[in-house]
């Protein structure tokens, strides 16, 4: 749902009402996600007071062209289009007429700035009504907006594309990671580091993760660490992006799609265009020669404490490619919380080894989704999200009070019971 902006960004000063989320993982590199807004009748009066900011009605704006191209824009810049949940249930309503009507040949969605895509998805607010109230209804509202919204856009009937331009990270990636078209440039810039905030990736990614290279490894990497992946060699070797779209090519694109006539079969009037309109990178994949690296350390449902024996060993290696991708590698992993990185790992693990039997739920997205809204509800009332997003958010000393402060502190039956069905009186996600 939510995401961390990390490394490799300029500081970037919010002037919304609310801050951004600091990075977690280079705190000297500021822009973030994490100041979003909730409808007044989830809040108190006080808190929506706080943080409410602007017109959410305009936040999202929807139109069907005269060729049948219906036309998604997120325009919310000054919180890098982060989602709240007035905009999901928005979003989600234009998919839903435009997937039934018959003038409607495909969707594009697109950004109104080149900053961002979409950054993620409001968790100050929540953390604000937990810590009130544990039993607010805000929390399991605000996870069913969001993966209903998810799972309508990777079964979407109708071509769906995405212009994953600019930042692209938690609910961004939820946004666009499961669609037809997944269009990056030059200037996306994708993570999934949750774990910082006591959290753990969610949004369906650990679908995508299954399906990367080394049999999920890569995946997992991503999801541990928090690494950003900034190259458009990267963003397609890791499955996070169908196409390689330079910026400068959007407009031409969007404009040939809005000219098209469509034919009977959209998809390929669609790939057409992106054949001419597409390109391969310039780089190779700066993974790619790290991949048995990547699988000997995040490979065969490695523990975390044997995940960080092995980077401490690669740190050590006379390649010097190796060595600073072990170190960074261990800054990144060394920021999540204990319970974060293990509850990750499990998880991971399990709908990896999932991924190729089709008898298991969670070898398709909607299973995974009902397993992770079992997950979100209950992780989120760990104090570890409050913390979290105190060190991160409020007070901004970057220096969270983990509570089980180790990975060797962690209870296993602690994280099993995350993944058992909800309590009596809960009702499972209806997907």
């Amino acid at each position: 749902m939510r995401s961390v902006i990390i490394s490799g960004a300029s500081q970037l000063v919010n002037r919304s009402s609310s801050l951004l989320f600091s990075t977690v993982f280079f705190p000297n590199r500021i822009f973030s996600p994490y100041n979003y807004y909730f409808p007044k009748h989830f809040l108190s009066q006080r808190t929506f007071a706080i943080m409410s900011s602007g017109n959410t009605d305009d936040f999202v704006k929807g139109n069907v062209l005269s060729n049948g191209v219906a036309l998604i824009t997120l325009d919310r810049p000054k919180a890098l289009n982060a989602m709240n949940i007035d905009m999901d249930i928005k979003y989600k309503s234009f998919l839903d007429v435009w997937e039934v009507d018959p003038m409607v040949k495909c969707v594009l969605v697109e950004s109104s700035s080149p900053r961002a895509f979409c950054a993620g998805m409001d968790i100050k607010g929540v953390v604000a009504e937990i810590q009130k109230d544990k039993t607010t209804p805000l929390v399991p509202k605000v996870f069913t907006a969001e993966y209903s919204l998810i799972c309508k856009t990777s079964e979407y009937k109708k071509p769906y594309i995405c212009f994953m331009d600019g930042i692209t990270m938690g609910f961004g990636i939820g946004l666009s990671g499961h669609g037809c078209y997944r269009l990056i440039t030059e200037r996306t810039v994708l993570a999934m580091p949750e774990n910082g905030i006591g959290l753990f990736p969610d949004v369906g990614f650990s679908h995508i993760a299954a399906q990367s290279p080394g049999e999920g490894s890569v995946g997992a990497y991503l999801g541990l660490t928090g690494k950003r992946i900034s190259t458009p060699a990267d963003a397609l070797y890791v499955g996070l992006g169908s196409h390689f779209v330079p910026s400068g090519n959007l407009g031409s694109l969007k404009e040939s799609l809005l000219a098209t006539t469509f034919s009977e079969d959209p998809h390929q009037d669609i790939k057409s265009l992106l054949a001419k309109y597409s390109s391969n990178p310039e780089s190779e994949p700066q993974l790619k020669p790290l991949l048995p690296h990547i699988i000997s350390t995040f490979g065969g449902n490695k523990s975390v404490t044997d995940i960080i024996k092995e980077l401490e060993k690669h740190q050590q290696s006379t390649d010097t490619a190796v060595a600073e991708w072990a170190k960074e590698a261990l800054v990144g992993i060394r920021k999540g919380a204990p319970f974060s990185l293990c509850l990750t790992q499990k998880y991971f693990s399990k709908v990896a080894s999932a991924h190729k039997n089709r008898e298991n739920d969670l070898s398709r997205l909607s299973g995974v989704m009902k397993t992770e809204y079992r997950i979100a509800l209950r992780s989120s009332l760990r104090n570890d999200f409050a913390e979290g997003v105190r060190a991160v958010l409020v007070d901004k000393d970057q220096n969270p009070k983990w509570n089980p402060a180790s990975v060797e502190e962690v209870e296993p039956s602690e994280i099993e019971a995350l993944f058992k069905p909800l309590d009596s009186g809960i009702e499972e996600l209806a997907v």
